[in-house]
């Protein structure tokens, strides 16, 4: 049995990992920024097949909890496992702004950086002494780091940055055995970004038609693949960038 760490886990496509990985029978810690209700709802439904999950809250903008979020990580795992270390660190909490270039204020980049890349980045050098050698981490990036939809400079340019942070990652913890892979997903039908993708008939079909498969992505799409990549058999996979996306603009 194994245990996940994931940030952004009580919706979306953090929810369909934490499933997916629990269905693949392994435990769950995952994060929540405010909605303790939903996260609720989330770990009653794992728990409900068999497996655990305990919710915490954090601010991934937050870096200065981050000392104080591992304190409450390593009691949940003496309390809830009798262990002091984790196995598998997703990534995943982020938040999307659409604005032209023109148009991206100070405070939407700023606010980006923070999510997606200041948090990540200093998140995980803060979880680090409690994953165990040869764990995992996977950092969650996005299709518009590969191609370009006008409105998602700034967004994608995080994503490009978290990419790079993947391959230095798997360089540097390379002597403790910890593989570290980017999952990038494309258009996916949640309430990211405001649910434009699920919502706006016009986008989808948009999305629908530029994709092989000829549909948009689906949460259980997401959670599959993260589920995939962290299966026991998957060791030598690392430093890559994985896209699930249906193959859109290939």
């Amino acid at each position: 049995m194994k245990i996940a760490v994931i940030t952004g886990g009580s919706r979306g496509l953090g929810k369909s990992m934490a499933e997916h990985l629990a269905a693949q029978g392994n435990d769950v810690i995952f994060t929540y920024h405010t909605r303790k209700d939903e996260a609720d709802k989330v770990v009653a439904s794992i728990e409900k097949h068999g497996r655990k999950a305990v919710a915490l809250q954090l601010d991934i903008a937050n870096h200065t909890s981050f000392a104080s979020f591992a304190g409450a990580l390593k009691t949940a795992l003496q309390q809830h496992w009798g262990r002091e270390q984790f196995d598998y660190l997703i990534n995943n909490a982020g938040v999307g702004v659409h604005a032209p270039i023109t148009n991206t204020t100070e405070e939407q980049f700023d606010q980006l950086v923070d999510i997606h890349l200041k948090g990540p980045f200093f998140l995980t050098q803060t979880l680090l002494p409690l994953m165990i050698d040869g764990g995992r981490i996977l950092n969650i990036s996005s299709g518009l780091a590969r191609f370009s939809y006008p409105g998602y400079a700034a967004y994608a340019m995080m994503k490009g940055g978290l990419e790079v942070f993947t391959r230095y990652l798997a360089k540097e913890l390379g002597d403790r055995r910890i593989v570290v892979n980017t999952l990038a997903p494309g258009a996916i039908e949640t309430d990211f970004g405001g649910g434009a993708v699920r919502d706006n008939a016009e986008l989808n079909e948009m999305i629908a038609s530029q994709t092989p498969l000829g549909r948009a992505g689906l949460p259980d799409d997401i959670g599959a693949a993260a589920a995939a990549l962290l299966a026991n058999e998957n060791h030598w996979m690392n430093a890559q960038r994985i896209e699930v996306s249906g193959g859109i603009h290939t």
